[in-house]
């Protein structure tokens, strides 16, 4: 016997169900795959929320913005370009109206050199991050989500790398090959740099795979890339995408920490790190030549740190 459902504009009539909802299993499927969009967008619309709200945010990113400017249009700031108007005459005089930072060994402008240095640090630590974030979101998620052999071979790959110190594989690397600029510098710190990253990846895709919406969607039909792509990495991506701005960081210290030892960038390289380098031994004398590069470095590292810190807050509801 087969019974009439009233009109949905009949007086008393229930809301039509959802579409698929009358297919065994389906509802289920269907809900627990809108439950996934949902929750997934009230994630990121919450943290947007907890971030306006909070001050040490928008700190964070008005001096990431300056360093930004300072990178990308250095004439914004200085009409002198790297290595220009240098007189040793006048080398390693303070700061005075002509010289607001003073001027260098070399009696190059320093502020103008500090101006220009922003660029390669800045462009190294995001270069860096970007880089290992792709590797560690696919090598991540085909680790976490087909295991076995796959999570094994790539598990092993990790620890090698893993095992390699940070500032002395990078060092011993830099000095083998003297002839390196900015991008060799980029593509030994992503080498070294990508393991921490597909670890959080791999335990986050080994979290979620085996969710009720992932479940729910495998039940549909949807293929292992649109499983992976649409509902495992937008919600496993949040602690990845933290520990990259924490990174962009830990990069930059690093960069720095390559050039004071000499095996970083190289003359007539300007950078943060090669002006510390050159200040090491005029310290006591020539303060300002440790002070100025030494500030903005420390500025930029905090205010990454800042950032990550804030993100990291505002996605995990539990320290809200």
């Amino acid at each position: 016997m087969t019974i009439k459902q009233p009109d949905a504009g009949a007086p008393g009539a229930e809301p039509e169900p959802p579409p698929g909802a009358g297919a065994p299993g389906t509802s289920a499927a269907a809900v627990a795959v809108a439950g996934g969009e949902i929750g997934r967008a009230s994630l990121w619309d919450d943290a947007w929320h907890e971030l306006r709200r909070r001050w040490l945010f928008w700190c964070s990113v008005a001096v990431l913005a300056l360093v930004t400017v300072m990178a990308a249009a250095p004439r914004l700031f200085t009409a002198t370009g790297v290595n220009e108007g240098c007189d040793p005459n006048r080398a390693k005089l303070g700061p005075s109206g002509e010289h607001w930072f003073g001027t260098d060994l070399a009696g190059c402008d320093y502020y103008a050199h500090v101006v220009h240095g922003a660029r390669p640090t800045l462009l190294i630590g995001v270069a860096v991050t970007v880089f290992a974030l792709l590797i560690a979101l696919l090598f991540g998620l085909l680790a976490g989500y087909y295991g076995g052999l796959v999570d094994a071979l790539i598990a092993r790959l990790t620890d090698i790398f893993f095992g390699l110190p940070f500032v002395l594989g990078a060092t011993v690397i830099l000095v083998a090959f003297p002839s390196h600029g900015v991008w060799a510098m980029t593509l030994v710190l992503v080498l070294l740099g990508w393991t921490t990253m597909i670890r959080i990846m791999r335990g986050q895709v080994i979290s979620v795979r085996d969710a009720d919406y992932v479940q729910a969607a495998r039940l549909l039909g949807a293929s292992d890339r649109r499983i992976m792509v649409r509902h495992i990495l937008p919600n496993a991506i949040a602690p990845v995408i933290v520990v990259a701005t924490l990174n962009v960081g830990h990069v930059i210290v690093g960069e720095a920490t390559l050039d004071f030892l000499g095996v970083g960038l190289q003359y007539p390289e300007v950078s943060w790190g090669l002006q510390l380098n050159q200040a090491k031994d005029a310290f006591v004398d020539h303060p300002h030549l440790l002070i100025f590069p030494a500030v903005f470095l420390s500025a930029t590292v905090l205010s990454f740190l800042l950032l990550g810190d804030a993100v990291r807050d505002a996605l995990d509801p539990k320290l809200r």
